[in-house]
């Protein structure tokens, strides 16, 4: 079987990132940044990429990222609740800082990333997160052998894809990036994910030329 192509993205910036707060599975909107780099981005892709598929997790921030590069390139966006973002109980709607002070017991088992602990509340642990993703990719990536496909996500689902592909536990500290909308490349294969290039974020560029004379 051919390899898939798989064009991994996070979604545009919301006003939650900005506030360091948790969306979790929360429907949060991208802001007006967040909206400027969907179109930055997909005018990239359609430019250089040739696109087969879209797939989007089926929360709105993703959605939307999605759908503006459907438009630009042809397709359409298929949603699959399987590339939502980690569920994170009562982590959800609170910021960094909120979470250590309400809830210190639990911050510590997060941010030591114990792979076996879930957020209280109904909250995804790692392991759960990794198998629903994975399984997820695997159905999608197998439907388009020697394609490429764009999948637009969450940062807790690409920081899951990144270390898939380098054979990276869970518990491993992140050295990589998870910037919103930035292009990830990976190769898929019935025996797994390798990585072909992370962190492409020369779209960009452009936004910041123009908010410079804006």
């Amino acid at each position: 079987m051919e390899p898939t192509r798989i064009l991994a993205i996070r979604h545009g910036e919301t006003a939650w990132n900005v506030d360091t707060r948790l969306q979790g599975h929360l429907d949060i909107p991208l802001n007006d940044v967040g909206l400027r780099q969907a179109q930055h981005l997909a005018q990239a892709l359609a430019q250089r990429d040739t696109i087969d598929a879209v797939y989007a997790s089926d929360l709105s921030r993703a959605h939307t990222t999605a759908q503006t590069i459907a438009l630009a390139t042809g397709q359409k966006v298929n949603t699959h609740a399987g590339l939502r973002e980690r569920h994170f109980g009562a982590f959800q709607g609170r910021t960094f800082a909120e979470i250590e002070a309400e809830l210190p017991e639990h911050a510590s088992q997060w941010r030591t990333r114990v792979p076996e602990w879930a957020p209280p509340e109904g909250g995804e642990s790692l392991i759960v997160l990794r198998e629903r993703i994975l399984r997820t990719v695997d159905e999608l990536a197998s439907q388009h052998p020697g394609q490429q496909i764009v999948m637009v996500a969450h940062g807790g689902v690409l920081d899951i894809l990144y270390r898939a592909a380098t054979r990276l536990a869970l518990q491993a500290p992140r050295t990589w990036q998870l910037t919103n909308t930035a292009v990830n490349r990976l190769l898929w294969t019935p025996q797994g994910l390798s990585l072909v290039g992370w962190g492409d974020t020369s779209h960009l560029e452009a936004l910041a030329k123009d908010e410079t004379s804006a």
